[in-house]
C-alpha cells in the first residue's frame, strides 16, 4: 500500500509532518479536520519506539485516563490503570487508524532545507517538497551517556535504556545502572525483582509521591492546573525544560519508588558517577544528598497538594508524615565498585536531541529548536511533541491535542493566506491580459 502511494504522489505537497508518534498523528488529525490533508513520513513504522525502546515490563507511569488524543479518549475498561507496552502500541495504532493520514512508513528524511519560500526534504527514497512542515520527531535522539563510559573494560555489556529488554537478555553477574531518573529506577527494579544483583548510581533526581489523600497524585496535580500551565509561567522557564522527570512507576497498578526501602531489601545503592579507571568505577559521597533531595521534592509535591486542599475547602483523607526509613551509613557513602565484578552497564543518563539534519537557521547554538508553542521564525516550519513545548503535556497523551489543535489553526491560516494571494496574483494576469 505505502510502496503504490509513494509512486503516485506528487512530490509537491502542502504541509509535510515528520514524525508518525503521537504528536505527528494528532497535528495530522487535527489539520484534517480543517480540510488540510498533509503526509506523514515516519522513519520506521507507528509505534516504533514504544515497540522496540522500552523493556518488556514497562507501562505509563501516568493514568489511562490522561491518554486524550484528538478526539481520542481512552475507552478502556481501566481508566485509572496504567497501559503496559503492548497496550500503548495497541492504542497508537488505532488511533493511528482513526486519523486515516496518508503515513509514508520507512522514510528517514536525511535533509531539510529552506529554498524560495518551499521546503525541500531529501529522503532515503526520494525528495519532496512543502509549503509548510511540521517537525514531530520528539526530541530524544542520541543516548547521552557519560564521558568516562570508553574507560570501561571491553568484557564488560554496555546498553543504554532503550536497548534493555529484560533479565534474561543480559549476561550473568552483576549490573551496574547509571542513572536514576524514571527510567533507570524502573530498570534497576526490573533486574532487582529478577534476582540480580543490582548496583545504582544514584543522581538528582526527584520523587514523586503516587497516591495521596484518596487520589492519585497526577489527579490532584491535574485538577490543581498544573499540567496545563503554560511554561512561562512558571519562575525560570529554562530550567522547567532542562529538569529531569521524578520517578514512580505505573507497574503493579501503580506505587511509588522508594530507593531507601529497595536499599534495605538489598539493592546496592551509590553516589553519582565520579571516576571509571582500568580497574575501578568509583562514587562521589553524595548518595545521602541525593536521596534527600528526592525527598524534599516528593514532600514539596505532599505539601502544594495540602495547601490546595485546605484552600478549596475539600474533603479528603488525612496526609500521612513521611520519614525515611533508611540512612546510607559511612562505609556506603562514597564507595567504589572493581570492574572485574561487573558483567554489565546500563546507561540511564538521559537522550539529546539530533536536529542536525535540518539545515535551517532555527536553533539556539546548542542545536535546541527556538520557537514559540511551536511556531519558528522560519516561516511555515513547526515542531510538536517536543518537552514543554508549551506545557507539561507537551510531549504526553495528555496534553498534545492542544498543541496539535493550536498549531493547525496557524498552518491553516497560512494555507488560506498563500492560496489568497495566489488568487490575487492570477486575477491580476487575468486583468492585465
Amino acid at each position: 500500500m505505502a510502496e503504490e502511494f509513494l509512486n503516485q504522489i506528487s512530490a509537491k505537497c502542502s504541509v509535510i509532518i515528520i514524525g508518525a508518534g503521537q504528536a505527528g498523528l494528532s497535528i495530522a488529525h487535527s489539520l484534517q479536520k480543517k480540510g488540510i490533508k498533509p503526509l506523514i513520513l515516519e522513519k520506521n513504522y507507528v509505534g516504533f519506539s514504544w515497540k522496540e525502546q522500552r523493556w518488556d515490563s514497562f507501562c505509563l507511569v501516568t493514568p489511562n485516563w490522561q491518554c486524550t488524543l484528538p478526539d481520542y479518549q481512552y475507552s478502556g475498561k481501566d481508566p485509572n490503570g496504567f497501559m503496559d507496552k503492548e497496550n500503548i502500541v495497541k492504542y497508537l495504532k488505532k488511533y493511528s487508524e482513526f486519523v486515516k493520514a496518508d503515513i509514508l512508513e520507512g522514510i528517514e528524511v536525511k535533509h531539510l532545507v529552506k529554498k524560495n519560500e518551499k521546503y525541500f526534504i531529501s529522503t532515503n527514497r526520494g525528495n519532496f517538497e512543502a509549503d509548510q512542515v511540521v517537525i514531530a520527531t520528539g526530541a530524544y535522539h542520541v543516548p547521552n551517556r557519560h564521558p568516562l563510559s570508553e574507560r570501561l573494560p571491553t568484557n564488560i555489556l554496555q546498553i543504554d535504556a532503550r536497548e534493555y529488554k529484560n533479565a534474561n537478555t543480559l549476561p550473568d553477574g552483576p549490573v551496574l545502572v547509571v542513572g536514576s531518573g524514571q527510567s533507570g529506577c524502573q530498570i534497576a527494579e526490573d533486574l532487582f525483582f529478577e534476582k540480580r544483583k543490582v548496583h545504582l548510581s544514584v543522581g538528582s533526581a526527584p520523587r514523586s509521591p503516587r497516591m495521596y489523600r484518596g487520589r492519585d497524585v497526577v489527579d490532584w496535580l491535574d485538577r490543581m492546573g498544573y499540567y496545563s500551565m503554560p511554561i512561562g509561567e512558571h519562575d525560570d522557564p529554562k530550567s522547567v525544560r532542562n529538569k529531569t522527570n521524578h520517578y514512580l512507576t505505573g507497574r503493579d497498578n501503580g506505587r511509588e519508588i522508594d530507593l531507601r526501602k529497595r536499599a534495605i531489601e538489598g539493592m546496592n545503592l551509590h553516589g553519582r558517577l565520579k571516576e571509571i579507571t582500568i580497574d575501578n568505577i568509583q562514587f562521589s559521597n553524595d548518595l545521602s544528598k541525593n536521596l534527600d533531595g528526592a525527598d524534599s521534592v516528593y514532600c514539596r509535591i505532599r505539601n502544594s497538594i495540602d495547601e490546595w486542599i485546605s484552600k478549596n475547602n475539600i474533603e479528603a483523607p488525612k496526609g500521612e508524615i513521611y520519614t525515611p526509613c533508611w540512612e546510607p551509613t559511612e562505609d556506603v557513602k562514597g564507595t567504589q565498585l572493581e570492574c572485574k565484578n561487573l558483567a554489565v552497564v546500563i546507561w540511564c543518563t538521559g537522550y539529546k536531541s539530533d536536529f542536525s539534519w535540518v539545515d535551517i537557521s532555527v536553533f539556539d547554538g546548542t542545536g535546541i529548536p527556538v520557537h514559540e508553542r511551536g511556531v519558528t521564525q522560519s516561516s511555515g516550519l513547526y515542531f510538536i511533541g517536543l518537552p514543554w513545548l508549551y506545557t507539561w503535556g507537551s510531549g504526553r497523551f495528555c496534553g498534545v491535542k492542544d498543541d496539535a489543535n493550536f498549531l493547525a489553526d496557524i498552518i491553516s491560516l497560512r494555507s488560506n493566506k498563500s492560496a489568497a494571494a495566489k488568487e490575487m496574483l492570477e486575477c491580476k494576469a487575468l486583468l492585465g491580459s
